[in-house]
C-alpha cells in the first residue's frame, strides 16, 4: 500500500504540502488518560485564542479558505475541518470525547491548527491517494446508509473508487471511520509550504512520537 498524491492536485494547489504518519497494531478499545489530557489542554488553548474572534478571519485559517475558493468550493457553506472544530470550539460548544484515536488526532490538529484526517485502512491494500473524484466513485457520509456521488473534478482522498473524504478535507466517510476496533491507521496532515510547513512537519513529528509512546504500535 501507497499514498499518493496525483499530479493534478499540485496543478490546483501548486502550494499544498502533506505531512503523513502511519501506526499499525493500535489498540484503540480501552481508555488513554494521557491522550484526554492532551485534548483538554488543545481546546483549552484553542477557546483562549478565539475567544471574542472570527474564526473564519483569523490568519491561520485563511489560507485554507482560499484553497477551498481555488478548488470552486464554496468556504462558508463547506468549511474545512480545522475551521470546523474551532468554530465548534470559540461557539463554547468544546468538543465530543470520541475514542483515542479520534481524540489524539484532534489534539494534535488543534495544537498545531492544521487539517487532519485519521483512517482505518486495516484489511485494505489498494492505495490511499487523494485525486479529482471520478464516474464510479462512491461516498458514504457519517451516519449515513445511503451513498452518494461526489461531484467529478472535486478533491477527494480516496481508497479504490471509494471516497474517504470529500471536498479535499471537508467530511470523511463512513468507510474508514475509526472505532474500537481499529488497529491500522493513516493520519494525513494538510498544509501549505508557503504558510504552515514548519508546522506540518512539527505536527508528523509529535503524532509519531506520541502514538509510539502510548500505543507501543508499529509507526
Amino acid at each position: 500500500m501507497y499514498f499518493r498524491v496525483e499530479k493534478e492536485i499540485f496543478e490546483k494547489l501548486p502550494n499544498a504540502c502533506f505531512g503523513v504518519v502511519m501506526a499499525r497494531g493500535i489498540d484503540n478499545s480501552k481508555a488513554y488518560p494521557e491522550i484526554e489530557k492532551l485534548l483538554t489542554e488543545s481546546i483549552q488553548t484553542a477557546a483562549l485564542h478565539f475567544d471574542g474572534k472570527k474564526v473564519k478571519e483569523e490568519a491561520e485559517i485563511l489560507p485554507y479558505r482560499a484553497a477551498f475558493r481555488t478548488l470552486g468550493i464554496n468556504p462558508n457553506k463547506y468549511l474545512c475541518s480545522i475551521e470546523a472544530l474551532f468554530t465548534r470550539i470559540a461557539k463554547g460548544k468544546g468538543m465530543p470525547y470520541i475514542n483515542p484515536i479520534v481524540d489524539l488526532g484532534n489534539a494534535v490538529s488543534l495544537k498545531y491548527t492544521l487539517s487532519m484526517g485519521a483512517h482505518d485502512l486495516g484489511g485494505s491494500s489498494e492505495d490511499i491517494c487523494i485525486r479529482l473524484a471520478k464516474e464510479g466513485d462512491t461516498f458514504l457520509p457519517f451516519g449515513a446508509d445511503t451513498e452518494e456521488t461526489p461531484d467529478v473534478g472535486e478533491i477527494v482522498y480516496a481508497v479504490g473508487q471509494q471516497v474517504r473524504t470529500r471536498r479535499w478535507t471537508w467530511r470523511q466517510s463512513e468507510h474508514g471511520k475509526i472505532t474500537a476496533d481499529s488497529t491500522d491507521i493513516f493520519f494525513p496532515i494538510d498544509g501549505f509550504n508557503d504558510f504552515n510547513r514548519d508546522n506540518v512537519i512539527k505536527a508528523q513529528a509529535e503524532l509519531d512520537s506520541l502514538l509510539k509512546n502510548i500505543f507501543q504500535c508499529e509507526t
